[in-house]
């Protein structure tokens, strides 16, 4: 841990748990002071299977809760807040100034040591008493998690916490958690009993058929003979993905993975969550098939793949192509699928993957259809070559199948912004000065370091890049000056000198006040700090243009 953790909390006064949980936070990038300064928010789904089955359950415990000043988290498998409940008035209050509310992501990676957060994390129950909270501003609360298992499929659905104020704090609350935790996990698996019931009745229904059937639903597949005649995998992976758009319309013309054009229409099933009926049409004659992978014996070593994460700007194309392991490096990128269509970006990729040697390089997986995620993650899949290099925004912002795609990789880079690489600098110009071709010619002088180490690079190695370009066209060779670089630079590093955490603080009230315009009610609510606390950090941070 770093060096405030340890000052804070000597290692010998931390339960294990709690000890291990601040270490990750502290590998993760998290600071005390900082964990909750902007909370992530997403949309959730008030229909989901983990609402449905713990809504009784909820308003019961909400109910017999109501007189004790407690508050109730419900998180889902991702750690956003589903559903959340206030006995008092003034915990509401407190949970909303700090920015916590339905959609609010609590996930350890992001806010550090609490009880649905660590709860997830561990896949166990956990009690987080006052200060062994990582964030500071949940110092305040005692916290009881338990994770919640879908009894069929033992899949993590989510984590149920009951928190109260440290001073109220009882052993008698995590029995209650576990309790409620078992109730929702019973109705979870009759839910799906129910729903799968009914699903199979109308699979029934219609699978004796000779065209082929298939029936989907959360945890659910089946299909006839002629369904298993001709679809692959792969187009199952697809017709999943889009069974909720089919259920929209009539019908949808895709090209399977054998060649084969196909007409597809799904069906809802009444009474269940998701479940669909899907009938698959042949149309026509056979196309010319996919490329297909020869099958291959299992490695005796499974071949890496390499994950770089960061925002845009950051690298990570560059960082990719030189960390290929070997050569030739076949480069995909996301812009190549919506030009050129996914079938032709699949035809390429299959190819790639037929050849078995060299690197094949998708740049921008996080933007790629759906379905081209999941042809890329049926060959990381086998661990067998070509290897893969994955490029995609920053981890925390990667969801559903690219996270999984993401996990299938043994390694992983997590480039930070350029504002956050100041020791790196010099290097890094120097290198594009010779990309240029001016490295020879120019060099940076020393203010001008200073000063391009002072700047806050919001548009990261691009704007570095054009910054360069401005410089040298000012000046025909020699030293780079202070005076050669832009306006907006030098203004933007005439500010105060930061640590990297508060030139980060910095950064993201700026970043706040940019995306509304001005509007400091707004910017304080998008960073879930109070106005009044945004006015003060502004003017202790010297924060007097943006």
């Amino acid at each position: 841990m770093g060096s405030r953790v340890q000052s804070t909390f000597p290692v010998g006064t931390l339960r294990v748990p709690i000890a291990q949980s601040w270490h990750r936070a502290s590998l993760a990038g998290l600071s005390p002071e900082t964990a909750l300064l902007r909370p992530s928010q997403a949309d959730v789904d008030p229909r989901s299977p983990l609402l449905t089955a713990a809504g009784p359950v909820l308003e019961d415990l909400d109910d017999r809760l109501r007189d004790t000043g407690m508050s109730t988290v419900l998180v889902d498998h991702e750690g956003h807040v589903a559903h959340r409940w206030c006995a008092a008035p003034s915990v509401a209050s407190s949970l909303d100034s700090l920015g916590i509310g339905v959609g609010t992501s609590l996930a350890e990676e992001l806010v550090g040591t609490n009880g649905p957060g660590t709860a997830l994390e561990t896949r166990s129950s956990i009690v987080v008493h006052g200060d062994e909270h990582f964030a500071e501003d949940l110092r305040a609360f005692s916290c009881y998690g338990h994770p919640i298992f879908h009894p069929a499929t033992r899949r993590l659905e989510g984590a149920l916490d009951i928190s109260t104020l440290e001073t109220q704090a009882n052993p008698l609350l995590a029995p209650l958690v576990a309790k409620a935790v078992a109730d929702i996990e019973q109705r979870l698996l009759e839910g799906s009993r129910v729903s799968d019931r009914l699903l199979l009745a109308a699979f029934q229904a219609v699978c004796r058929r000779s065209r082929p059937v298939l029936a989907l639903g959360d945890d659910l597949m089946l299909s006839n003979q002629a369904a298993t005649d001709l679809l692959e995998s792969a187009d199952i992976a697809l017709l999943r993905n889009l069974a909720g758009d089919l259920s929209t319309c009539t019908e949808l013309d895709l090209e399977l993975r054998c060649g084969q054009r196909a007409r597809v229409r799904a069906e809802q099933v009444a009474g269940t969550r998701s479940g669909v009926i899907v009938h698959v049409e042949a149309l026509g004659a056979r196309m010319v098939p996919h490329p297909r992978t020869p099958a291959r014996e299992a490695p005796e070593v499974a071949v890496p793949h390499l994950h770089i994460a960061g925002p845009p700007g950051a690298g990570r194309s560059t960082e990719a192509r030189a960390r290929a392991p070997q050569h030739p490096c076949e480069v995909l990128t996301a812009a190549q699928a919506t030009l050129g269509g996914a079938a032709a970006w699949a035809d390429r990729f299959s190819a790639a993957v037929e050849a078995g040697v060299g690197t094949i390089c998708v740049d921008g997986v996080d933007l790629l259809p759906v379905e081209l995620v999941d042809v890329v993650a049926a060959h990381a899949a086998t661990r067998t070559g070509p290897h893969l290099v994955l490029t995609s925004g920053p981890r925390e912002t990667l969801g559903g199948p690219v996270r999984a795609l993401t996990a299938l990789c043994s390694d992983a880079v997590e480039l930070l912004p350029l504002a956050h690489r100041v020791t790196e600098l010099d290097r890094i110009a120097g290198r594009m000065l010779e990309e240029m071709g001016r490295a020879e010619t120019h060099h940076l002088s020393p203010g001008a370091l200073r000063v391009l180490g002072s700047y806050s690079w919001p548009g990261n190695l691009a704007e570095l890049h054009a910054v360069l370009e401005m410089a040298v066209r000012r000046r025909s060779r020699g030293g780079v000056m202070p005076d050669d670089l832009p306006s907006a630079v030098l203004a933007d590093s005439a500010g105060p000198r930061l640590s990297p955490i508060e030139r980060a603080e910095r950064q993201a009230i700026i970043a706040a006040l940019r995306a509304t315009r001005g509007n400091k009610v707004r910017a304080a609510q998008s960073l879930g700090i109070s106005r009044t606390t945004l006015y003060a950090r502004m003017r202790s941070l010297k924060v007097q243009t943006y």
